[in-house]
């Protein structure tokens, strides 16, 4: 604490050399020309009025309006996930899930976990309970192929475009949506639909070309 106190005293007194600065000083240099008072509105004044005027005149009420509306249909039907296409041809490969920590990972106590550095793949601790299955939700065949492959049980079905609240109601299932395509992104997935299965400690990822796709 002695040496901090010293350092910032020092630095309080070098400071002003290092920059090249001598300490100020009040001087009154008199008038030059006319001058005026400031004037100037408060800024929550201001912006008070302006939402006073547009609750009066209805504006405020229409704006709240298009807001929600706005924010209903980004719910009920996502961003499509960029960058993603039908499959037109079969092709799997294997994901490692592991990853380097960056940091130590201790519990309440302050105990260590994992140190830094470690290598930890979650596989071999919690297993991958359901398939992940990711499709065009605005695309019959994909959503038919992926509601054969498993019930709400064994299967999670991702799109990556559609509405999965319109999917809900039709199918009376779970449907979830890749939002910004983290996982497509995360696991290389280019192609749907596709399907992310746990083999062992490492995850099998296969895209599926549907008939009438492939390569020509």
């Amino acid at each position: 604490m002695k040496a901090l106190i010293a350092s910032a005293a020092l630095g309080s007194l070098i400071g002003p050399v290092v920059l090249g600065f001598a300490p100020a000083r009040a001087l009154d240099h008199g008038t030059f020309g006319t001058t005026w008072p400031v004037i100037e509105p408060d800024l929550l004044r201001v912006i008070q009025g302006k939402l006073e005027r547009a609750e009066a005149n209805g504006s405020l009420a229409d704006l709240n309006a298009r807001f929600a509306a706005r924010v209903k249909a980004k719910v009920m039907r996502p961003t499509p996930v960029s960058g993603i296409g039908p499959a037109v041809e079969t092709r799997s490969w294997a994901f490692d899930p592991a990853i380097v920590l960056e940091r130590d990972i201790r519990d309440h106590g302050g105990r260590l976990i994992a140190a830094a550095g470690q290598k930890v793949n979650p596989l071999e601790r919690l297993a991958l309970t359901r398939k992940l299955v990711f499709v065009n939700g605005d695309d019959p065949a994909e959503l038919a192929w992926a509601l054969e492959q498993g019930s709400d049980h064994s299967l999670k079905i991702m799109l990556v475009d559609g509405s999965p609240f319109e999917a809900m109601k039709v199918h009376q299932r779970r449907f979830y949506f890749d939002q910004s395509g983290k996982l497509t992104q995360r696991f290389g997935i280019t192609h749907t639909p596709a399907m992310v299965e746990q083999h062992g400690d490492m995850l099998k990822i296969t895209e599926q070309a549907l008939p009438g796709r492939a390569a020509q």
